[in-house]
């Protein structure tokens, strides 16, 4: 456990060094056209350069700020959504349960890439909102989990006593059901990241992810997939970029006891 944490977080600091750094550490101007197109890796450009002449390895740098933003924005979103919706139907109980069960089971029957999809077609294919957007797919998933966590820490011998001694709904939540299940949320957080980033990228691969000339992972390997037979590191490069971040993410969050 202790092993895949580390790799996850020595994975992810990297990206997110590559991100905050990305002026320092991007050999061009990621934007910056040039006469040099579809050229193959090479000392001036290693990873080539894409149908417009721009440094595919410094867009991949500068790539990883959106998905990092996007990623991170969506978790925070469905996190907010997610924990206290999960937090009164697992503690309340009764009715106000079985109401906020069934909108749960609503939202995530419903396909999540499918309901993205109509969602950013609709309100536009920005950072912000595809963080808003993706939050809001991901919270049903948050809220469920949290449920399950404090329907068994509500039938604890330390909750039945609060409950005994008059404390109120709210104070035992915050001070006996909340800090026990703070480690299984923060789990779930990164996991939450990881899927918010991979779905980011496959709706700027179906063309609807964040507009040109942003540096998108999804984006890249939509522009490059043309070219993959004869320049696969156009595609190959932020596919991998993706694949590595999400990975990081899931062993942060799958090695949290």
């Amino acid at each position: 456990m202790l092993a895949r944490r580390i790799l996850g977080i020595t994975i992810i600091a990297i990206v997110a060094l590559c991100g905050i750094f990305a002026p320092y550490l991007a050999p061009y101007d990621p934007y910056q056209s040039s006469m040099d197109f579809l050229q193959g890796p090479s000392p001036d450009h290693w990873l080539g350069t894409d149908n417009l002449g721009r440094d595919v390895l410094s867009r991949l740098i500068y790539g990883a700020r959106i998905s990092l933003v996007v990623g991170a924005g969506a978790a925070i979103v469905a996190t907010l959504l997610g924990v206290p919706i999960g937090l009164i139907a697992g503690y309340g109980g009764g009715r106000i349960d079985l109401v906020l069960v069934q909108m749960i089971d609503l939202f995530i029957a419903l396909p999540g890439l499918v309901l993205a999809l109509l969602i950013t077609a609709m309100v536009g294919a920005t950072v912000t909102n595809l963080a808003l957007v993706l939050g809001f797919v991901m919270w049903p998933t948050v809220a469920r989990l949290v449920r399950g966590q404090a329907l068994q820490i509500r039938e604890a011998t330390y909750v039945e006593a609060a409950r005994a001694v008059g404390g109120s709904a709210t104070w035992i939540v915050s001070r006996h059901i909340w800090p026990n299940i703070i480690r299984v949320v923060g789990a779930q957080f990164a996991i939450t990241v990881s899927f918010a980033i991979f779905t980011s990228a496959s709706l700027s691969f179906l063309g609807l992810g964040v507009p040109p000339p942003a540096a998108d992972w999804g984006s890249m390997v939509r522009e490059g997939f043309p070219f993959l037979a004869l320049f696969p590191a156009m595609s190959l490069a932020p596919g991998a970029a993706v694949g590595v971040t999400v990975l990081g993410f899931y062993l942060i969050g799958s090695s949290v006891d």
